[in-house]
């Protein structure tokens, strides 16, 4: 079972993302998006971080895109010759729905499906898909390049060689395969995370302090490079308010909800709007002196 025909389908900012870094790392990808000129904006929009973070060239970056053969609203133009495809639209349960009642129709019957869904479990899904068998959860973190990690777990129907398939896919692709055991809200990275940048938004929205002084206690104090605040822009404010308004339960975390979602309505959703917490391409964590005042 080889994987070397991809298909993304949703080129937000992780689709976009898992776009080029298939495409670069060898693999023919086509990706479906409802608005193809949105995706190849986005996938341009990656050339300062590949250039920057990974040292490729123009010339390099362009012989990539190359490889995405095709960006389409098209349904059976996008998954005609699929191996794989990796579903990566709006984190909603009526949206996915709806997608893969469509995808059903027309995906070829050996193509595996793969969810990237950060707020949905394997068997809320797996009910949507004409192929239990075949499907699996595969979580990225924002700016795959660097965060390479890649969360893989199954559902009570998943083939085994299902799950080797996908594996060597994300080997391929330069991640370092996670494979689960069962399934968890949260994969293990945001698991281990939300809470912490859950204490930090909270601390926000009570008034304790200002997103650079949370930043900047937490830097000084734990020696880490970065802080829970400059994290968030960096994931996106649109991934970080899908999350909290899916589990938002309790007052404390709708009143985080409503705050992020305020942001994002205004455009401040993070680096690739070039404002969320902080101001890009210059961030004030930039300054030398950052910690120092």
């Amino acid at each position: 079972m080889t994987i070397e025909n991809v298909t993304i389908a949703g080129a937000g900012t992780l689709g976009s993302q898992i776009a080029f870094q298939s495409a670069l790392c060898g693999h023919q990808v086509r990706i479906w998006n409802p608005h193809p000129e949105r995706a190849e904006r986005r996938l341009e929009a990656l050339r300062p971080f590949y250039k920057r973070d990974v040292h490729l060239t123009d010339e390099q970056f362009d012989e990539a895109l190359a490889r995405i053969i095709s960006i389409t609203n098209d349904w059976e133009q996008s998954f005609q010759d699929a191996d794989l495809v990796i579903e990566a639209v709006p984190e909603s349960l009526e949206v996915k729905e709806e997608f893969y009642h469509h995808l059903a129709e027309v995906l070829p019957p050996a193509a595996l499906i793969a969810s990237n869904s950060s707020t949905f479990v394997p068997s809320q899904l797996v009910k949507f898909v004409d192929r239990p068998e075949k499907f699996l959860h595969l979580h990225f973190a924002n700016h795959i390049w660097q965060f390479n990690t890649a969360e893989i777990v199954g559902n009570a129907q998943t083939k085994p060689e299902v799950i080797d398939a996908v594996v060597a896919f994300a080997k391929s692709i330069k991640m370092l395969p996670i494979v689960l055991k069962k399934e968890q809200p949260g994969y293990i990275m945001n698991s281990l995370s939300v809470p912490f940048l859950n204490a930090a938004l909270g601390l926000w929205v009570k008034g304790v302090a200002d997103p650079m002084t949370i930043d900047k206690d937490w830097m000084n104090s734990t020696g880490s490079p970065m802080g829970p605040f400059m994290s968030m822009d960096m994931i996106g404010l649109r991934t970080v308010w899908a999350i909290y308004n899916a589990h938002a339960d309790d007052p404390a975390s709708q009143a985080i909800a409503a705050k992020i979602k305020e942001m994002v309505d205004q455009g401040h959703y993070g680096i690739e709007a070039g404002q969320g917490f902080y101001t890009y391409p210059h961030p004030a964590f930039e300054d030398p002196d950052f910690l120092k005042g």
